[in-house]
């Protein structure tokens, strides 16, 4: 009977052990653009705390959010704002959204190297994307239809240029990619491809043209590699990284994400191939109590 006792004492406290692990775990979830980049601020924050655990899964911007709304993560990575219908949404299930800027994106338009075409306009791409631009010799470029890749609705991605840069729909010839690094991929296999990628996706990409882009014709064309160009607006297509949370962090959620904003933290960020967050946004986190 005593060594039943024990047998039972013992297999207790493995399971509030194994209860206590799972409710220290992190769970990240959402945007594409961002994974790799909070992926590895993940693993470098585990290295320095162990003990803590941090799960980052991707799926998209609208996954993320909707899983910060169903109460399935800690965190919800998008590369877009939160839509009027997500706060009404998280209003209605008592979610109270909290902002906060990790990082700074010059999405990237790329074409493969072959292409002659080197700069376009911001409403030359919306005409492209929307599909009124069919060919590359409309633009200064080669005489050969222009195939376009981009992302599933889903996406942070997908939504910021549908909103910020096409104000209209995508062309319905566009081919609708998992990730950036499925678009990357294609237009590195095909001479008339066009597609759009978080900048942490060009910076050692090979194989790639990364397209300088200007506001308006006569306006200055700015590499999406510039960061100056990128925190000041002149390259056109800057744009913050979010993540959000329910109600002001606590806890381990806060202390990571004080980490990623952290000056070691922005440090990996620009190793990734994105931008350290501007003075603007720090006042941003700062509502957030970090």
């Amino acid at each position: 009977m005593k060594n039943f006792l024990k047998i039972i004492m013992v297999f207790s406290v493995l399971l509030l052990g194994v209860a206590d692990s799972h409710a220290q775990m992190i769970q990240v979830k959402g945007s594409d653009t961002l994974i790799n980049l909070v992926q590895k601020l993940a693993e470098e924050y585990m290295m320095k705390n162990p003990g803590k655990n941090i799960a980052v899964t991707g799926g998209g911007s609208g996954t993320g959010v909707a899983a910060l709304l169903n109460n399935k993560c800690d965190i919800a990575n998008a590369s877009r704002e939160m839509s009027l219908k997500e706060y009404e949404q998280a209003s209605d299930r008592g979610i109270t959204p909290v902002t906060i800027v990790v990082a700074l994106d010059g999405l990237s338009i790329i074409v493969n190297p072959d292409n002659s075409v080197e700069e376009l306009t911001k409403d030359q791409v919306a005409k492209i994307f929307r599909g009124e631009i069919r060919n590359w010799s409309e633009v200064g470029g080669k005489d050969m239809p222009v195939n376009l890749y981009g992302r599933q609705s889903n996406s942070g991605t997908y939504e910021f240029m549908k909103t910020a840069v096409l104000k209209g729909d995508f062309s319905g010839k566009m081919s609708r990619m998992n990730g950036n690094a499925q678009i990357v991929a294609a237009v590195q296999a095909d001479e008339s491809g066009i597609g759009y990628v978080g900048v942490g996706y060009v910076k050692d990409s090979t194989g790639i043209k990364v397209l300088n882009i200007a506001l308006k014709e006569g306006g200055e064309y700015a590499s999406p590699l510039d960061k100056i160009k990128v925190d000041t607006g002149i390259y056109p297509l800057s744009r913050p990284l979010y993540q959000f949370v329910n109600g002001n962090p606590q806890g381990d959620v806060k202390e990571f994400i004080a980490f990623e904003l952290s000056p070691e933290g922005q440090r990996i960020v620009e190793e990734e191939g994105f931008f350290s967050i501007p003075q603007e946004y720090v006042g941003l986190n700062k509502k957030a109590g970090l």
